[in-house]
């Protein structure tokens, strides 16, 4: 699985762009994102907005699903749960996605993240997923 394919992917995606988040770490079932808060992704008390870090989270859980699937399939999100454990601040915020359990068609995955501040990462949301495995549709490929 090269990096190259889940990066060229990731670049198309306008939100991600649109948060600032960079892909920093790839590889087989595991993925991670990074975004520095900004006004641009806060909410009203300057905390970075729960919708942001959601959306951080299930791109990092959906390409570590994707980082494992047969080229040539694309991903989509069935459905997600994210726990939101304490406001999200700090210099960066952090999504590490993962794998739990990869299947032919649905692949469970987990995000966490960390909010880091002075060096330290504090958890501060936890998602899991179901991710969709799509093959021969036009439009949904990598």
């Amino acid at each position: 699985m090269p990096r190259s394919r889940i990066q060229q992917s990731f670049d198309k995606q306008g939100l991600m762009a649109t948060l600032g988040a960079e892909l920093t770490h790839v590889e087989p079932g595991f993925v991670e994102i990074v975004m520095v808060p900004s006004a641009a992704v806060s909410q009203q008390h300057g905390f970075v907005h729960a919708g942001a870090v959601s959306a951080i989270a299930d791109s990092a859980a959906g390409y570590a699903a994707l980082s494992v699937m047969p080229a040539g399939s694309g991903v989509l999100t069935a459905e997600f749960k994210i726990n939101l454990l304490a406001p999200a601040s700090g210099d960066r915020i952090i999504a590490r996605g993962r794998v739990v359990k990869a299947g032919r068609t649905l692949t469970l995955s987990q995000a966490e993240v960390f909010a880091v501040k002075d060096g330290a990462e504090k958890l501060i949301a936890l998602l899991t997923a179901t991710m969709m495995t799509i093959h021969s549709r036009d439009g949904i490929v990598d």
